[in-house]
């Protein structure tokens, strides 16, 4: 019988979820082995509504995504929830929803709304009760206990280490599945957290981000569980397509850089089209 993901996260083994914004990422992410993956709230929102991911999306927005990606995906897949979208009832609402469509779990945090991206600045926290009562609301209002709670504090960048680490605790005892203790700026910072908590841990790997990015055999050394990569695919994405439009800008033509796409036929198998061809030939005339 195959393992729970609550289950795979008691492993010392780490498990490593890349960051999925778009359908297009989740199909190639779903088609290549991975545990587990996370819908990123920057990426979506940044792909939905080319907006930053600043409180700007609303439930329905990001309810939406949840539902197209987990309806398409095999694999499992963590959302993120932000702030939950309101207050305590709002908390309720939103974890059913994400539920109802289909995710493996959610990821609330307890920054103020509007809430902010936590690598960069300016992120305010509620009050930790505030956010106890939030946690204790999503595990009541969750129909399953196999669908997952990710408490998630930003406390490190604006009140210190310490305080994150008596919230990440308090949060805990609320029920939180899992912890994360957002922007620790150092690996002594890394190992502090690894060593504070029996509950499974999340590390943040943002590439050139406010915490080191670090590799398997270190994340899983310092006590982590789940790491989440939930920059790389649209940074290299991005990366990717402003190379190719400039080589159009530039030369008039794709041609100089055609080595470096994706294969167009490989293309067509990843999205689904040799289902639309056998049900071509199934009802041809």
């Amino acid at each position: 019988m195959a393992l729970s993901l609550r289950q795979r996260l008691k492993d010392s083994r780490l498990v490593s979820a890349p960051g999925v914004f778009d359908m297009i990422s989740l199909k190639l992410a779903d088609s290549m082995g991975f545990e587990l993956l996370y819908m990123t709230g920057y990426g979506t929102v940044a792909s939905l509504l080319g907006l930053p991911d600043a409180g700007l999306a609303t439930y329905t927005d990001m309810v939406g995504r949840v539902a197209a990606m987990a309806g398409m995906a095999k694999t499992p897949l963590i959302a993120d929830g932000d702030t939950g979208y309101g207050g305590l009832l709002n908390v309720r609402h939103t974890v059913r929803g994400y539920e109802t469509a289909g995710a493996a779990g959610i990821q609330l945090e307890d920054q103020e709304f509007p809430k902010k991206c936590g690598h960069t600045p300016g992120r305010r926290v509620i009050p930790a009760e505030d956010m106890v009562r939030k946690i204790e609301v999503a595990v009541e209002s969750r129909r399953s206990d196999d669908f997952l709670i990710i408490a998630r504090t930003d406390a490190r960048s604006s009140l210190g280490l310490d305080e994150a680490l008596r919230r990440a605790q308090l949060y805990a005892k609320a029920g939180a599945d899992l912890l994360f203790i957002e922007s620790p700026e150092n690996e002594d910072e890394m190992r502090r957290i690894g060593g504070s908590f029996e509950v499974p841990l999340v590390a943040n790997m943002v590439e050139r981000g406010r915490t080191p990015l670090m590799t398997r055999p270190q994340l899983e050394s310092l006590g982590f569980r789940l790491a989440i990569f939930p920059t790389a695919g649209f940074l290299a994405a991005a990366a990717a397509m402003e190379r190719v439009y400039a080589a159009i800008r530039d030369t008039g033509s794709s041609a100089p850089v055609v080595e470096e796409l994706y294969d167009f036929n490989r293309f067509n198998k990843l999205i689904g089209f040799e289902d639309v061809w056998a049900f071509d030939r199934s009802h041809a005339d």
